[in-house]
């Protein structure tokens, strides 16, 4: 019987949605370091983090919450393409996006993300008007 010679396949292309979920799921499993590897090849993924923060599980948020911190410390340039996305989740209709959205905001701290936030201290969530209070007392006492 002879051998068939072997053929290359192109690499299977992998959705965004799944690429998406696999982030989520590491960070679920408190992989950031690897999270922030891929970041580091690829900025922007950063576009996704409004979409991630719709995570239900926690420790998704939580992760992509350890994520912006630990890109600020080695990769800051790259957080503004995080802002797009965090603004946009600020009209969430649950109350907790919209927290989240603007606890990243507070961290990525740039003139966008902080001039988003404002709008908030009307916001009918008691919570999330506590949040963007003090992210915007603490920007405006430096």
């Amino acid at each position: 019987m002879t051998e068939q010679p072997a053929t290359a396949r192109p690499p299977a292309e992998i959705s965004d949605e799944t690429l998406r979920q696999v982030i989520a799921d590491f960070l679920a499993l408190g992989h950031v370091d690897n999270i922030v590897a891929m970041v580091r090849q690829e900025p922007g993924y950063l576009a996704w983090t409004g979409q991630l923060i719709e995570d239900e599980r926690y420790a998704v948020r939580l992760g992509v919450a350890v994520l912006v911190e630990e890109l600020a410390a080695v990769l800051p340039e790259a957080l503004p393409l995080a802002v797009p996305g965090l603004i946009g989740q600020l009209g969430h209709p649950l109350a907790w996006v919209r927290g989240e959205a603007a606890s990243l905001l507070g961290a990525i701290a740039t003139g966008e993300a902080l001039a988003a936030l404002p709008p908030l201290l009307r916001d009918p969530s008691p919570q999330v008007v506590e949040v963007v209070r003090d992210i915007l007392d603490a920007a405006a006492h430096g």
